[in-house]
């Protein structure tokens, strides 16, 4: 259980500056944070997205997150620059306690390591 509470903490810290960045101080949830993120790696800034370009974005987002964990890997760029991936290997069977730590893990992992924050 120690090797869960630096990561839980890791990532209550990352959400209260993304919800003071982003909302102003309300409680940024795992969804916009996969959203900033699939932003981000969009690259062409904040645009009005639609529904689904909102979810390919959170797409995005969830495969770059897992990508360092062998689960998806980069493939290319497409004609109008947004990225795709492969899938390499499916995560494993988790109860819902093990996939929000496991998301949580990967979200502060990408912060940590693009030193976004």
């Amino acid at each position: 259980m120690d090797s869960i509470l630096p990561i839980e903490e890791k990532y209550t810290e990352l959400e209260q500056k993304l919800s003071q960045q982003f909302a102003d101080g309300d409680t940024v949830k795992i969804d916009a944070i996969l959203y900033l993120i699939g932003v981000q790696e969009l690259g062409k800034g904040f645009q009005q997205f639609s529904k689904d370009d909102k979810l390919n974005l959170m797409h995005i987002a969830i495969c770059k997150i897992f990508e360092p964990f062998g689960h998806y890997k980069f493939t290319h760029h497409d004609e109008d620059g947004w990225p795709h991936f492969e899938a390499i290997s499916q995560l494993p069977t988790m109860d819902v306690e093990q996939q929000k730590w496991k998301m949580k893990e990967a979200v502060v992992h990408y912060f940590e390591n693009n030193k976004i924050l």
